[in-house]
This record gives structure tokens, sequence and C-alpha cells, in this order.
């Protein structure tokens, strides 16, 4: 039969299970963080038992509960998903379009050709969730090329600032396709050119998701001080804007890879307070807009580090959850690899060689990834199975296509 409940419903539900809390635990719980009175013991029971069965809370007791959950209220209680279906992202972002091209090789740079170039950079941003990788590095490195060769022409200030911005942005996706496929060289100098361009523009959000990138290099390649000095330095120059939510996530992981819990556990607290303040975005699959779903992600990362493989589970699930549309499609692949392998290494922590195994297969088949990334994480599962069933010939194997991956 099917779950009729709401998926909010189940996860709170799920959520209250994993912390191992009795309904009065939870009442009790939520009433401690609580900022005013919420009722007597017995009564936020019975709201909390309605909260399960899919009695939407009130618009007060929302931001508390995604709060005592540390998620935030955004991704606890969704907005729809707004994408279009069937088409093709790549072909759909107006990188083609007659008239666009013909305005930049005839050197009109007005108003209207700017605010073009922006709507394409936007689209092609807001398909490198799932648009195939090698395709979209090829779109955006031909639009970074056409667009930066504007400044040679003759530009107002305005138009200088808006071309240098609009280089930044494109840059900055270029050096995330190119560090997804293990070109850590060419991304690094992507990313030194779109701080170069925000620096002329005076674009801070641009120049933080420079330093961003540079985090989840140094990250990826397990150099954890030079996350956080990196993460650091992308907060102070942009401390109010949307990359700050991620420059605070990046750290959290970072610390939880020190096995600094506290850290870890203040760095997300951080991020999320700031995104709980930000309106939900217009368009959430943008690569440069922090989509509420994906505090999740960073929490779910940061549990399995520390051990607490029932939390860690639960949000695995939900990444999945958020990350699959109604008919089966992968929203976001990244990230649901990410998930299937914490679900392996969650597995394999409870005994459970045959799921772990299943689970860090279906990761490494991804087509739409990112290499490091998955990298990182399959070698934490490599560890685990090979910790407690290095004997087994089933774990050879998956090691054997791990070392395959490793190979450039």
């Amino acid at each position: 039969m099917a779950e009729s409940r709401p998926a909010w419903a189940q996860r709170i539900a799920a959520e209250r299970v994993a912390r191992g809390w009795s309904l009065r635990d939870a009442a009790r719980a939520l009433r401690a963080r609580a900022p005013a009175e919420t009722g007597a013991e017995d009564s936020v029971m019975r709201q909390w038992e309605g909260w399960e069965s899919g009695r939407m809370p009130d618009d007060a007791c929302r931001p508390v509960l995604a709060a005592l959950l540390g998620t935030v209220p955004q991704a606890l209680f969704p907005a729809p998903p707004r994408r279009d279906g069937g088409e093709d992202p790549v072909a759909a972002s107006g990188m083609e379009t007659p008239e666009l091209a013909r305005r930049l090789e005839r050197g009109r740079v007005d108003d209207a050709t700017l605010e073009a170039l922006g709507v394409t950079a936007d689209r092609l941003a807001s398909a490198y969730p799932y648009a195939p990788g090698e395709r979209l590095l090829v779109e955006g490195r031909r639009w970074l090329r056409r667009v930066a060769g504007l400044r040679t022409r003759s530009l107002t200030l305005a138009q200088r600032r808006e071309v240098l911005a609009l280089s930044g942005r494109l840059a900055l996706l270029v050096g995330c396709l190119e560090y997804d496929t293990g070109d850590r060289r060419a991304a690094e100098s992507a990313r030194l050119a779109a701080l170069s361009y925000a620096a002329g523009a005076g674009h801070a959000e641009v120049a933080g998701w420079a330093h961003e990138m540079r985090a989840w290099f140094a990250l990826t390649a397990g150099d954890f001080r030079g996350a956080l000095a990196a993460a650091r330095a992308g907060l102070d120059v942009a401390p109010r804007h949307g990359v700050a939510v991620q420059l605070a996530a990046q750290e959290a992981k970072a610390w939880a890879r020190l096995g600094e819990r506290r850290e870890a556990e203040a760095a997300l607290d951080r991020g999320r307070r700031l995104l709980t303040g930000m309106p939900y975005p217009e368009n959430p699959d943008h690569h440069f807009v922090v989509d509420p779903a994906k505090f999740d992600f960073y929490a779910m990362d940061c549990h399995r580090l520390a051990g607490e493989d029932r939390l860690a589970r639960t949000l695995a699930e939900e990444v999945l959850r958020a990350g699959t549309d109604a008919v089966g499609t992968e929203r976001s692949p990244m990230r649901n690899a990410e998930a299937r392998l914490t679900l392996g290494v969650t597995a394999a922590r409870e005994g459970d060689l045959e799921q772990a195994l299943a689970m860090g297969a279906r990761a490494l088949e991804a087509e739409r990834r990112s290499v490091p990334s998955l990298l990182m994480i399959s070698r934490e599962l490599a560890d685990e199975l090979r910790r407690r069933y290095g004997a087994e010939p089933a774990v050879r194997e998956h090691l054997a296509l791990l070392h395959a991956l490793e190979r450039p």
C-alpha cells in the first residue's frame, strides 16, 4: 500500500526515530528549543503526533521544528519543483540563439545583449546538476571566450563591470566542470580567472564562489586545513551572500574530517541560520544558488563521518527522495551518488555487506559525476569494506572498480 502521508510528515517521524526519541522526548526537546511558551508537554506531544500523521505545523512552529531537526524550513517543507520536463537543458539554454550570436559578431554590446548573455550564463549554470558534463564544458568554454572577448570593445564603465562579472560567472562554471573531470590544473586556472574578473567588477559573490571552489579542491585533495583557510577567506569577502552557506558547509566537512565534531556542528549551525533567513530561490537548480535541499546533503556528510549512522541514513534517504522526481528521473545525480555511498557506509557498519556493495557499485555507475568528490566518499566506503570484509572476493572486485576510477 502506497504511503499517503506527505514527505515532510514521513521525514519528521523518521528523524525522531533516528534520534531514538519517544514522542515525549521529542516534545521536551521542542519545548526547550522554542523561543516562547509552547503549551504543556502533553499538548506538544499531541501536536507532534499530528505532524507525523500529516497535519501541517503552523508558521511559528515550522522554523523551530526545522532547527530542532538540524535543517531549514525551506528543506523540510520545500516548494514544488519548477523544472519543465522533457527538455534538453543544454539545447534549451539559448546558447546558439542566432540573434545573440550576430550581435556579438557585430560588436553590439548594449543592455539587451548583456541581459541575453546573463540569461545564457544562468541557464548553463542551471544545467550543471544533470546535463552531460563534457558537453556542458564545451559550451561553457565557448561562451566564456565570447564574453571575455568583449573586454576589448568600447564599453561604458557599467558595461565593463557587467562583462567582467559575466566572465567571472562563466569561469566559475568552467572551473567546476574541469574539476569534475579530474583536470585540476585547468580548474585552478579557471578559478583564478574568476577571482580576477570578480576583483575587476567589484563582485563579492563571484569572489566568494572562487574561494568556495578552492575549499572544495582542498577538501577533496585531503588538505582539510587548506579547506578551512579557503572557506574563511570566502566568508571575509561575501559574509551575507548565498555562497556563505556553502562556505560554512565546506568548513563543517573539513572539521568533521579532522575529527572536530563540535566545530563541525557549529559551522553547520552558522550555515543553517544564514539559510533560514534567505528567501526560497527562484531557481534552485542554479549551481551558484544554494538550494535549501542541499543543506541535508551537507549534514548527511557530517553525520556519517561522526558515526551517527541512523541520522546519516535518514538524511541519505531524504537526499535521494528530494533528488528524484515522481517518475524516477534523477534531478541531482551527483548528490544521489554520495547519498548511496552514505547508505553503503552505514550498511557496512551494520554488517550488511550485500547492501554496502550494491550501493557502492550504483554510485560508481553514475554518468553525471564529479570524480574527485565521488572518489573522496568512495574511499571512505572502501576503508570500511577493507576493515570489516577485506577477505571477501566481492570486496576485492569492488576495490578494483574503484582503483580503475582513480586512474587518470
